[in-house]
């Protein structure tokens, strides 16, 4: 099942497809890992959603809730 980062609960893993933007955005989002075929898990949520941080390629990543309705990933049902 495809949804965007945003969309992930506590805990949850995905696959990343793709990640949507251009520019600076996209491109620091590529910087710092978040690529197509990276695994990604859902450390912990802002009580408002916005920011989230996550685990990726070893390390721990806080993204904006704008930056994370980019990435879609593909979540294991």
């Amino acid at each position: 099942m495809l949804r965007t980062l945003d969309t992930l609960e506590k805990g949850e893993t995905g696959l990343v497809k793709s990640v949507a933007g251009e520019g600076r955005i996209r491109r620091r989002l590529f910087d710092m890992g978040v690529t197509p075929g990276a695994i990604i898990y859902l450390r912990k949520k802002a009580p408002l959603g916005d920011p989230v941080e996550i685990t990726i390629r070893g390390y721990e990543l806080s993204l904006r809730k704008e930056e994370a309705k980019m990435v879609t990933v593909e979540v294991a049902e």
